[in-house]
């Protein structure tokens, strides 16, 4: 058997529930023959009598009365199945693979998520997290569907909205020096044995960061893995970092000071980004999130 034309079945339900073939095509806002021809393919389609037709309107067979309830229930689901494919079009359902960077959790990046998950619950955001270049290469594998980065970055295909500036504290060891003093001039750092991540990690925002805290060239000494590190590692002494103020403070640790810089003040950038060429409703809908009173103006490309 062929499949039943959804459209006859919910002719048929009307009808059901009317039992008169005038009632029935009022609401239906079709001509009464046009009504009477539909459920008449019906029942050929079906392969039985659906209605026994009387003066003052009509009845349902046996068989009418199943077709009536499981066209119902069909019809039902019918509905049920367009408002999910609707939901999932206007990115109101579905899932976005989200990978956040290490560097930039807690403030505007936790807040705008929460949001978007408040608005959004149907939503399944799934998490990640791991630094700026294995981000950007999951965007341009098919990994991820958006990811929190730290600009500049110019890969093509990938573009980014500014999520939030921050500004870069200098760690110090509380014995330090210069963790009396309350702003710190690039003068007095420069020459200091530095720490830092690898360069690899996040190359765009290391030579930021370099460029604007030590401008005539930095002493680095040694590497670590990631910001929890290198403050432990300015804890254990001998060495001075430049992290994110919003990491700095959320990893406050024994042993460490965290001073400001003279003016010009150095930042950094946390941006979203996504593949252009595989973006999706929800992506979209987790874009315009960022458009909500209150967040920065967008920036990027």
């Amino acid at each position: 058997m062929e499949p039943l034309d959804l459209r006859r079945l919910r002719y048929f339900v009307v009808l059901a529930e009317k039992l008169n073939f005038t009632r029935a095509s009022e609401q239906l806002c079709i001509a009464q023959p046009a009504l009477s021809q539909q459920i008449r393919t019906l029942e050929r389609e079906v392969g039985a009598r659906l209605v026994e037709r009387h003066p003052g309107g009509c009845s349902l067979t046996a068989v009418g009365k199943v077709v009536a309830a499981k066209a119902t229930l069909l019809l039902a689901q019918a509905r049920a199945a367009r408002d999910d494919i609707d939901a999932a079009a206007r990115g109101q359902d579905g899932r976005i693979r989200l990978a956040y960077t290490r560097s930039a959790r807690g403030g505007r990046v936790d807040a705008l998520i929460e949001r978007f998950r408040a608005q959004n619950p149907h939503v399944e955001v799934v998490p990640e997290t791991g630094w700026h270049a294995p981000n950007v290469a999951g965007l341009l594998a098919g990994r991820y569907d958006a990811a929190f980065v730290r600009p500049p970055l110019d890969e093509p295909g990938i573009r980014w909205r500014l999520v939030d500036t921050e500004e870069l504290r200098l760690a110090l060891p509380s014995g330090h020096h210069l963790a009396r003093v309350r702003r710190v001039s690039r003068e007095e750092v420069a020459g200091e044995p530095a720490v830092m991540w690898p360069r690899e990690n996040g190359p765009g925002m290391f030579d930021r960061i370099v460029a604007q805290v030590w401008p005539s060239g930095i002493n680095l000494v040694r590497y670590e893995p990631d910001d929890e590190q290198l403050l432990r590692a300015v804890a254990a002494g001998g060495v001075v970092a430049a992290v994110p103020e919003g990491r700095a403070k959320a990893l406050r640790l024994r042993g460490v000071v965290l001073r400001r810089l003279t003016p010009p003040i150095p930042t950094v950038d946390i941006g979203l980004a996504w593949n252009d060429r595989t973006s999706t409703p929800v992506v979209q809908r987790l874009l315009a999130t960022l458009d909500d009173p209150g967040e920065p103006p967008s920036g990027g490309s």
